[in-house]
C-alpha cells in the first residue's frame, strides 16, 4: 500500500467524503450528498481552526478514506492534551484492505506529534465490527458515551 497518500482535505474532496459518510445505514439517514453547501461551510470552519485535522486517504487520484482528528488541551490528567478521532470512513471497496488501520495509525502518530497523552474516539453502539477493529488496534471500551441532539 505504498501508493497511499494521507493529506489535508480540499473542497474538491467533499463529494467523495460525503458519499462515504452516507454509505451506511446510519449515515444514509443523516447525510445529504446532493447538497454540499453545509459541508463547504463546515470545511471552512475546520480550515481556520489549528486544532482540527481533516484528512483524506488518496490512492491514485481517488479518495478512499477520511477521518477528523481534533486536539483538545485540558486540565484533567495533570493538564493533559488529548485527541479525538471522528468521522472515520473507508470506501466500501477498500474495507478489509488495511486502509482503516493506516488511517488510525496516522491519527495516533499525529496525536503524539501534537503532544497528546491520550487518544479517544466514540463509535455508535450498533457498529460492532468497528468496535472489534478499534479494540484490535489497542483501544479500550473504558467509558459510556452520551449525546444530546440540539
Amino acid at each position: 500500500m505504498t501508493d497511499l497518500e494521507i493529506r489535508a482535505v480540499v473542497a474538491d474532496d467533499l463529494p467523495a467524503i460525503v458519499g462515504m459518510l452516507a454509505d451506511d445505514p446510519l449515515g444514509a439517514q443523516r447525510e445529504s450528498p446532493d447538497d454540499l453547501g453545509p459541508y463547504l461551510t463546515a470545511l471552512e470552519r475546520l480550515r481556520t481552526d489549528p486544532h482540527q485535522h481533516l484528512v483524506v486517504a488518496v490512492r491514485g487520484d481517488r479518495v478512499v478514506g477520511t477521518l477528523q482528528l481534533t486536539v483538545i488541551p485540558g486540565l484533567s490528567r495533570r493538564g493533559a492534551t488529548r485527541s479525538v478521532i471522528e468521522g472515520v470512513r473507508v470506501h466500501a471497496d477498500e474495507r478489509g484492505s488495511g486502509l482503516g488501520t493506516q488511517l488510525i495509525e496516522w491519527a495516533i502518530d499525529e496525536s503524539r506529534r501534537q503532544g497528546c497523552q491520550l487518544v479517544q474516539l466514540t463509535s455508535d453502539a450498533t457498529r460492532t465490527d468497528a468496535h472489534r477493529f478499534y479494540e484490535r488496534l489497542g483501544f479500550t471500551a473504558s467509558h459510556v458515551g452520551f449525546k444530546l441532539a440540539l
